[in-house]
């Protein structure tokens, strides 16, 4: 915010306030503007709608900061997502989670089925697993904590590896954030997010992201946005950035309430299984302690229940929102196999619980309530 401020020395709650701001000057904005413009006088920078504008270029600002690289926004996760897969050459050779977010899985099922990649999907937690299947592979696609499992990857031995392997190495850093870790000082080449979830953290919008710090490799991607076209409308751009202002403070209040839920649902007798990161019973507790700066707010449980009894509880809730997606300020959950193309690795009962900023005492009693609601006791 003004000339003469580091950025990158600030604390994260303060680089989400003061970056992606317009140069200071008198009666100068304060906020970037929603630049609604399809094309641009000849001369300048830009040059047409589907190459940039400001809007754009103040939220890349402000990720670049959080993330410690350059940023392009895209028009949703899974653009982003597309992006970095079209790097690879045609057969080329994925390593992937067999267990990770659908709507990667599914996708990359389908460029296997068409020979269009060649997929080794692996259950991303075992270490050994993903050592394994790294010879000969183009690109190591991770994330940590893998969803909806809600399970922590050793990010910083399996990325040496694949980068030791000549692998292109990729994480989503959706459900972690960068107030949790940085996948980019941890040696990946490229960090994704779907900007619709904690980053923006309203659902409002839909946005993607993409972030690294190889100049090449930037250019191919912006390449792929100008000309494939899955580009960011500019008020979902500005609508993203105001959300990042208050993304550090939204974070650290989820985060208070998934460690005190985790904590009451582990020892709920209607719960057989509580994934974690922030629990010392949780097996992955040690490795996150080790190189992440936090343990997220997202949670996964198991219900001693029938299949139709999870649905009604899910359905029952009255401050919890039963549905997709995560990331928002509301708490948000779903019995993940309700989706036809979720991975069945995924056990039937599994709930996937993104906590969100509410009263924790308000969101346990709830969370009671729905219980008693299905009759699961």
């Amino acid at each position: 915010m003004g000339k003469g401020i580091d950025l990158n020395k600030l604390a994260t709650e303060s680089q989400v306030v003061a970056s992606g701001r317009p140069e200071k000057k008198p009666d100068g904005a304060l906020n970037p503007p929603i630049a609604l413009n399809s094309t641009f006088h000849e001369g300048g920078p830009i040059g047409y709608g589907r190459y940039g504008n400001e809007a754009w270029s103040a939220l890349e600002e402000a990720i670049s900061i959080l993330e410690g690289g350059h940023t392009l926004i895209f028009s949703s996760g899974m653009a982003a997502i597309s992006a970095t897969f079209s790097l690879l050459p045609p057969g080329g050779t994925i390593i992937a989670a067999e267990n990770g977010y659908q709507g990667t899985t599914t996708m990359l099922k389908k460029m296997h089925e068409h020979k269009q990649l060649n997929v080794r999907f692996v259950n991303l937690p075992d270490t050994e697993q993903v050592l394994k299947a790294l010879p000969g592979a183009n690109m190591l696609y991770l994330e940590s904590p893998t969803n909806p499992a809600i399970e922590v990857v050793d990010l910083p031995k399996v990325i040496s590896a694949g980068k030791k392997e000549g692998c292109l190495v990729v994480v989503d850093n959706t459900l972690a954030t960068p107030m949790v870790q940085n996948p980019l000082q941890l040696g990946a080449d490229i960090c994704v997010h779907s900007v619709t979830k904690y980053l923006s953290g309203h659902s409002d919008i839909l946005l993607g992201c993409v972030v690294t710090k190889d100049k090449s490799l930037l250019d191919r991607l912006e390449q792929s946005r100008r000309y494939g076209g899955a580009i960011a409308g500019p008020f979902e751009a500005w609508l993203a950035l105001r959300g990042v202002r208050t993304f550090a403070l939204r974070m650290q209040r989820s985060q208070e309430n998934a460690m005190e839920l985790a904590k009451r649902l582990e020892k709920d007798k209607r719960v057989s299984k509580v994934r974690f990161p922030g629990l010392p019973s949780d097996p992955y507790h040690e490795r996150a302690k080790s190189f992440m700066k936090g343990f997220g707010a997202m949670i996964s449980f198991e219900v001693k229940a029938e299949v139709s009894q999870i649905e009604k509880m899910c359905n029952s809730s009255k401050l919890i929102t039963n549905a997709t997606s995560l990331g928002g300020v509301e708490s948000i959950w779903e019995r993940r196999r309700r989706w036809a193309t979720e991975s069945h690795t995924i056990p039937e009962n599994l709930i996937r619980f993104s906590v969100g900023i509410e009263n924790v005492e308000d969101l346990w009693a709830d969370i009671q309530d729905s219980f008693s609601a299905a009759d699961i006791s």
